[in-house]
């Protein structure tokens, strides 16, 4: 009862000051809001780069990179072959360990077009028929490539739904589906048939946006209201819709030895993709795909392996930065606040002398006085923290329109009990100082105060 009687207190007294008391909350609100709204769009943060990590493969896939050659080679760096189907061929017929090899022949500057309409895709691939598996596609309509498509090097490919909305019109337009099987477009004007499409992809934060946009076009008749559906983020999602697959021959005989820029009898790759049988046995699978190229390589060490173990590291390091980066600016924001707090409850306690020595003279004690004035800093700092939280949560609102949707900021529970316990620990060591100069008052001395 008597605790109570002294929050009751501290609050008129907050209530009697509303504007000195709104101030002195405005660094914990700050703080707290910076806080939970940090920890929040780290997390969208995290959430968006490890889905779109496992969208782009998942956690099997390697990744066969060019390096310079060491140093102790660099007089060899001239003969360095670069990587080659030569390195595939080896690999799938003397690494046991290794699941699927996918070589892929990129091409550079390029634009798709049809009928007067130009777009430029996230990348055109050349491929074979395991970088389904590999990069964890599906096809909706139409078919792959053939043995006999790659043999005769067919001008045919595949496509991402995003190429289809780009030349051909998106359902949302239109309002039917649209299926271009059988439709023809120019890759750097040589003509091309589409023989599949694959599937959309979409984040799950993506796919709640639509669907409630969808649900809002639905309700009101009108045009769409939806947010970020169609809207090029250029994150993984974006890349896998708007790709278009060639065989990898075509890519070769259309593009690149046409014109010169590879090399025979093994063509120079762009990438090449590994997946291991199991996760458990990657070293060892590393390790021989390692000696495979070495022997291909000529013993010339001009290549390097990337696994997502490595992005999943630097993943967790930026998260780390982030997090840290979050936790330094909002420790200063409820510092601040914790020194306004210390100096409004030494100006109340400098207001209140005379009405201190007439609790101590009729009974009080220093440590009921000392009581009141703690609960009345930590009442002030726990509801700074409420308005921080309520801060917060516009500030993510606000954020998540900016964002892009795979990134959307993510409000953690736990991360708001720890700003608001944080907050009252605030008020506890910004208290302490006023309210021991506030009990150790003389009575008789405090009635005498003018």
């Amino acid at each position: 009862m008597i605790l109570f009687n002294t929050i009751l207190i501290g609050l008129k007294e907050i209530w009697t000051h509303k504007f000195r008391s709104l101030l002195t909350m405005l660094g914990i609100v700050l703080g707290v809001s910076s806080l939970v709204a940090m920890a929040a769009i780290v997390k969208g943060m995290e959430n968006g780069m490890k889905e779109a990590m496992i969208a782009m493969g998942g956690l099997d896939k390697v990744l066969i990179e060019e390096q310079k050659v060491p140093i102790h080679q660099n007089h060899l760096r001239d003969m360095a072959p670069g990587r080659t189907i030569r390195d595939v061929i080896a690999l799938r017929e003397s690494a046991p360990l290794i699941r699927i090899v996918s070589p892929e022949m990129g091409l550079d500057r390029v634009m798709v077009s049809r009928a007067g309409k130009w777009f430029r895709p996230s990348e055109v691939v050349g491929v074979w028929p395991e970088v389904l598996e590999m990069n964890l596609y599906e096809l909706e309509h139409g078919r792959f490539f053939t043995d006999l498509d790659e043999e005769l090097a067919k001008n045919v490919c595949v496509i991402g739904t995003g190429v289809r909305d780009e030349l051909f019109g998106s359902p949302q337009e239109a309002g039917r589906e649209i299926i271009p099987i059988g439709e023809q477009i120019h890759i750097n004007e040589q003509p091309f048939i589409i023989v599949g499409m694959f599937k959309h992809y979409e984040s799950e934060m993506e796919r709640k946006i639509r669907e409630e946009g969808l649900q809002s076009h639905t309700a009101t008749a009108g045009p769409s209201r939806q947010r970020g559906w169609g809207r090029r983020n250029w994150n993984a999602f974006w890349r896998k819709n708007n790709v278009v697959y060639t065989p990898l021959n075509t890519m070769w005989v259309r593009f690149r030895a046409a014109t010169g820029t590879n090399n025979v009898p093994y063509p120079t790759l762009s990438d090449i993709d590994i997946k291991v049988h199991s996760l458990e046995m990657l070293e060892p699978a590393l390790q021989q795909a390692r000696n495979v190229m070495m022997m291909t390589h000529g013993g010339i060490e001009d290549f390097n392996f990337r696994t997502q173990e490595n992005q999943i590291e630097d993943i967790n390091k930026r998260i780390k930065n982030a997090r840290l980066s979050g936790g330094i600016i909002a420790g200063l924001s409820l510092l601040v606040g914790g020194i306004g707090i210390m100096n409004i409850m030494l100006a109340s306690i400098n207001e209140r002398i005379r009405e201190i020595g007439i609790c101590k003279a009729i009974g009080a004690t220093s440590g009921s006085i000392f009581l009141q004035i703690l609960i009345e800093s930590v009442v002030i700092a726990l509801l700074g923290a409420l308005a921080g939280l309520a801060a917060s949560k516009g500030l993510v609102v606000f954020l998540s329109e900016l964002a892009p949707s795979q990134n959307t900021p993510v409000i953690q529970p736990q991360v708001m009990g720890i700003a608001v316990l944080f907050s009252g620990l605030v008020g506890v060591v910004a208290g302490i100082f006023p309210a021991i100069k506030a009990a150790r008052l003389h009575p008789i001395g405090a009635l005498r105060y003018e």
